[in-house]
């Protein structure tokens, strides 16, 4: 796999190492060899073409479940979240290469700089938002030199000093480099490097308005990135089930919380979770079927707002953003392994379906 043509659609799904979401607490081993596996097998089965391993500061490392995930799938391609500043460029640079090869080209890098100062703590990292950014962008410099330079090079930054870096392993084509991040400071290195900008599932407003700001900082760089958008679909077979199923998570998402003693979640440092919380502030609906109060209770916490409805409606929506500029969609759901299976079933059909009958109404 390599870098999309500008109007591929692309659909990511979502693997974690044992069964947990905002109505699963974590239990038992915290990796679940099995369950992983069958995770994995379900996406590639059900026709996504990727999907993201997730970092956190606590949890067993992205890279090594990657590799796992590859051994026990033949096509699926893997979306990697790297948090930079921890392994030297070149180093992870290799690494990332040397997956590639071994997979036979399937590596994409998600790569975060971090958004909450007490997490990144845990690991050591006491730099500031920005500071952490700036080190970002020297990071992918270093990287994108190391993936495709022909001789060593040098590279002298306020982050990184690099003596004659070479890599003698190359990725089997380009790595597709995916990014986030809504502040000033992240759109700078979205707009120097991301292959695909991800955004997390806001309404159509918020979409558009953000995604004219990454291509003016994308432009000055004469780049055009790809977009992707991060939602949970809630489906059922009619639409009162699947609002009915919508509010069902939204209170054991609460039973969850206080059965761990949590109270309202603290305000959130990192501004893509401040967007999302602020269109929840405004209410729990919003355009066709967007529902952000699991946003609300959670603290926008990552990828938490959902699109209800059964399969055609979701993909209805999903269009709209598609409409917006989107062209990779990042679903998962809060029964992992279930949501996958039919999201497999009815979702991804049903919206290439759609896109197919509009294709062949254009061309009429």
């Amino acid at each position: 796999m390599s870098l999309l043509p500008p109007d591929a659609v692309e659909f990511i799904g979502f693997v974690a190492p044992r069964h947990t979401s905002e109505i699963h607490p974590a239990a038992g081993p915290s990796i679940d060899r099995d369950y992983l596996k069958l995770l994995a097998q379900a996406h590639e089965w059900g026709g996504f073409d990727r999907v993201l391993v997730a970092f956190h500061a606590t949890t067993p490392d992205a890279l090594l479940l990657a590799g796992q995930v590859a051994a026990v799938t033949e096509r699926l391609g893997l979306m990697i979240a790297h948090r930079t500043g921890f392994t030297a460029p070149t180093v992870a640079a290799r690494q990332f290469a040397t997956l590639d090869q071994l997979t036979g080209g399937r590596v994409a890098i998600h790569v975060i700089s971090g958004g909450d100062d007490r997490e990144l703590a845990q690991d050591g990292d006491h730099l500031t938002k920005d500071a952490r950014y700036a080190r970002t962008r020297e990071f992918l410099d270093i990287v994108r030199q190391s993936w495709t330079a022909a001789e060593p090079f040098d590279y002298a930054g306020d982050h990184y000093r690099v003596e004659r870096g070479f890599s003698e392993v190359k990725p089997v084509n380009a790595i597709p480099v995916y990014f986030g991040g809504a502040s000033p400071a992240a759109l700078a290195v979205a707009g120097r490097h991301a292959d695909t900008y991800a955004l997390w599932g806001e309404t159509h407003a918020q979409v558009a308005e953000l995604i004219a700001r990454v291509r003016a900082a994308a432009a000055a760089h004469g780049r055009a990135p790809r977009f992707s958008l991060s939602v949970r679909p809630i489906l059922a077979e009619t639409e009162a089930r699947a609002w009915e199923r919508a509010e069902d998570i939204l209170a054991r998402t609460r039973a969850v919380r206080a059965a761990k003693g949590l109270g309202p979640a603290a305000t959130p440092q990192n501004e893509g979770s401040r967007r999302l919380l602020a269109a929840a502030a405004a209410g729990p609906r919003h355009d066709k079927r967007l529902f952000t109060a699991i946003a609300a209770e959670t603290g926008a916490a990552g990828n938490s707002t959902a699109l209800v409805g059964t399969p055609e409606q979701v993909a209805d929506a999903l269009l709209d953003y598609h409409d917006l500029g989107v062209r990779t969609f990042l679903i998962r759901g809060f029964d992992p392994l279930e949501d996958a299976l039919q999201y497999g079933r009815s979702l991804l059909p049903a919206v290439r379906a759609a896109l197919g009958r509009r294709g062949a109404a254009e061309a009429a």
